[in-house]
């Protein structure tokens, strides 16, 4: 496998990323790759949209529907003048 060298990382960006490692339980190395191979992995032919996201999450659980909640008519805004 071929090796890379990052130059002129900044610090605070060094030691956020060494914190995730240690969250992760890995080395600075190894939370690198996976970030590195998680961005490049990633579906990019859809755009990034919550909606989107949302429905394809669950997608599986098939066709139903969400009941009309009921609302409140708007309430005036109060004053309070004397």
């Amino acid at each position: 496998m071929n090796n890379i060298t990052i130059s002129n990382l900044d610090n605070d960006i060094k030691y956020r990323l060494q914190k995730r490692a240690e969250k992760h339980g890995r080395s600075l190395e190894e939370e690198a790759r996976e970030i590195i191979r998680m961005a490049l992995t990633e579906n990019h032919e859809h755009s990034l949209n919550l909606a989107n996201m949302i429905e394809q999450r669950f997608a599986n659980l098939g066709d139903f529907e969400l009941p009309e909640i009921p609302r409140e008519p708007i309430r005036t805004v109060s004053t309070f003048e004397e």
